[in-house]
């Protein structure tokens, strides 16, 4: 499908998905924090009603300011037929890497939307299939800038991981965890250098690093 990038666009994108896969219903699912350095990778699933009102602002997170994103999330809760989260650990990304924890998060995702999750027909953002779902689904490469579901979903993911990381600020002091919120900004490396890593870092995306004697 041609696309304008106009607002209206996403849920035209959606409503035209249904038609052509016989779909009732579409679970859009995005993740947010494959990259950062440090805390957990959080996923979202969420299935809004046909033709749903008031989501004509919704765009991928990553265009959103913070607040912007923070007034849609509640918009979005309030508007889906069902929403989930779903999160893997920084312990489940060092064992797992990453790409299997964000589709560890993303499966966790699914299932707390509850029994709907499987009468609809899943949307993944990005270009591989969500290993070990039973439902119908398929992959959409840039889904958060075409499906007005899992645009949703980005946002929803993005908030919850922003908030998880605001907590795991003032348990791991100087690091800046609330400002990047993990992401490898200069002032993050910076902090890296002085303080070495916490419990909250990923080892494996920061193995040029020496880690202390003693995790904070």
């Amino acid at each position: 499908m041609a696309r304008s990038g106009g607002p209206a666009d996403l849920a035209a994108f959606d409503e035209a998905l249904r038609r052509r896969r016989g779909a009732s219903l579409l679970a859009g699912v995005d993740e947010a924090g494959r990259g950062p350095l440090a805390g957990p990778v959080v996923a979202a699933a969420v299935i809004l009603p046909p033709a749903p009102q008031g989501l004509s602002r919704v765009r991928d997170s990553k265009v959103l300011s913070p607040a912007r994103r923070e007034e849609l999330a509640r918009l979005v809760r309030r508007s889906a037929l069902a929403w989930g989260v779903g999160a893997a650990s920084v312990s489940e990304i060092e064992s797992r890497n990453i790409l299997q924890a964000t589709f560890l998060a993303m499966r966790r995702a699914l299932e707390a939307l509850g029994p709907q999750a499987r009468a609809a027909r899943v949307i993944v953002d990005g270009d591989k299939d969500l290993p070990g779902w039973d439902g119908t689904q398929e992959a959409l490469v840039d889904g958060d800038a075409q499906s007005l579901c899992v645009a949703s979903a980005s946002i929803l993911a993005k908030t919850v991981r922003d908030r998880w990381m605001r907590l795991l600020d003032p348990r791991h002091p100087g690091y800046g965890l609330a400002k990047h919120k993990g992401y490898g900004t200069k002032d993050h490396y910076e902090a890296l250098g002085r303080l070495g890593l916490c419990a909250a870092h990923r080892p494996s995306f920061l193995k040029r690093l020496t880690p202390p004697q003693a995790v904070r």
